[in-house]
């Protein structure tokens, strides 16, 4: 399996809000936007009004994609506003560059006095500040309080880096450069993930097998476990395709491609394509083990009889990838059993050559389609089962990937 390049080993598939307060380090916020979108983060900028003194919000907001925000009302006479608790929920973390005396005085204080104060008062995702002010302001001892009573709060700092001050001082106040910063929010968010980096093809959902152009032939999978998969896998910063069958969710989490199918066909197809570029394929999917020979190209109408379908097996996705895999990837399947789950599924990893079987069983109270809830086993070759308890499907999406962590 090929080793992350260096700029791929720094992928932050987040949602980030970007404060910027008013000190002369706001020209790097232009940066730091850009380093942030190239890591692969959304980002939402929130200035205070003095921060327009020092960058204006058309070059944040056309580095970013979207308008930038300063107010908490929309002052055109509409009535609109910037909602802060959405933002700050929205959020996957918070981050002031560059945060000023001042700021980290109305933070330490709980002050809310701009629409940034808010989003911050409002916050329960990961903070982190990066300080940046003059020597002097940086050694106050007022100043030194305050931070430290943010960390004791759980806000995380970088910086700030010695260097030539706006001042003319030499000394320590320099906000840290904006490629420090990402990778001080790479290591708070992300950790050691062996993910990182890595390409990651996800199956989910069922499949339909058209009978006529009204009726088909599908199963119960809501795609809900895939999906679960597809947006932990993301967060521990993998570049994921997902290839679904017809189901009703949605996935809005930077780094994730979606691409949408509807027959076994059409997903055999789409995977085929994507897998031999990827480091981990892992199928989730409910795939139609048969599908009518003969779709009718009409409506089947009741005078007609009794129809007789004449059914044929469809390709074996797992097992063609499985066996067609380049030399390094790894491939994880997913078995649901009604009897004899581990002597089944045992037999389904042997066969199909996996790296790693999750087992489930629908005589499982909560487990199986339709539910938020998940139980499964792991089977691994010359391992012994190893069984969960019943958990969420987003619990089961991280024990499994730490499991494939492991492997790595």
């Amino acid at each position: 399996m090929a080793t992350p390049t260096a700029e791929a080993s720094k992928r932050l598939h987040r949602r980030v809000l970007l404060g910027v307060s008013g000190g002369i380090a706001a020209y790097k916020s232009a940066t730091l936007v850009r380093e942030l979108v190239k890591a692969g983060c959304e980002v939402q900028v929130v200035m205070t009004p003095a921060a327009h003194d020092f960058v204006t919000p058309l070059t944040l907001a056309t580095l970013s994609k979207r308008p930038v925000l300063t107010d908490l009302f929309v002052r055109d006479g509409s009535g609109r506003w910037n909602d802060h608790v959405h933002l700050a929920r929205w959020a996957d973390v918070l981050v002031i560059a560059p945060a000023t005396a001042n700021t980290l005085a109305h933070m330490a204080q709980g002050l809310c006095d701009n629409l940034l104060m808010a989003c911050i008062l409002s916050a329960t995702c990961p903070v982190l500040v990066a300080p940046a002010m003059d020597l002097e302001m940086w050694k106050q001892p007022a100043n030194t309080r305050n931070l430290d009573l943010l960390k004791e709060r759980g806000v995380h700092t970088v910086g700030p880096s010695s260097g030539e001050l706006a001042s003319g001082l030499v000394g320590e106040g320099r906000m840290s450069e904006p490629a420090e910063i990402v990778s001080a929010l790479h290591d708070l968010l992300m950790g050691a993930s062996r993910l990182n980096g890595r390409r990651i093809l996800i199956s989910a959902g069922p499949t339909q097998e058209a009978i006529d152009p009204v009726r088909y032939i599908t199963n119960r999978s809501t795609g809900k476990m895939g999906f679960a998969l597809a947006e932990e896998a993301a967060l521990r910063g993998a570049v994921v395709e997902l290839v679904a069958g017809p189901v009703s969710l949605q996935v809005d989490r930077p780094g994730i491609t979606r691409t949408d199918v509807v027959s076994a066909a059409e997903m055999a197809s789409a995977c085929k394509t994507l897998a031999p570029d990827q480091d981990i394929v892992i199928m989730t999917a409910a795939v139609a083990d048969h599908r009518p020979r003969h779709a009718a190209p009409e409506k089947i109408k009741k005078g007609q009889g009794l129809p007789q379908l004449e059914l044929e097996p469809t390709e074996d996705i797992l097992a063609t990838l499985s066996t067609t895999r380049p030399a390094g990837q790894m491939v994880v399947g997913f078995a649901l059993e009604s009897e004899k789950a581990l002597e089944h599924g045992r037999a389904k990893l042997e066969r199909k050559k996996l790296d790693l079987l999750v087992l489930n069983s629908i005589a499982d109270e909560g487990a199986g389609f339709g539910h938020d809830t998940n139980k499964v086993t792991f089977l691994r070759p010359d391992k012994d089962p190893e069984e969960l308890p019943l958990m969420s499907k987003a619990a089961v999406a991280r024990a499994i990937l730490d499991r494939i962590e492991e492997l790595l």
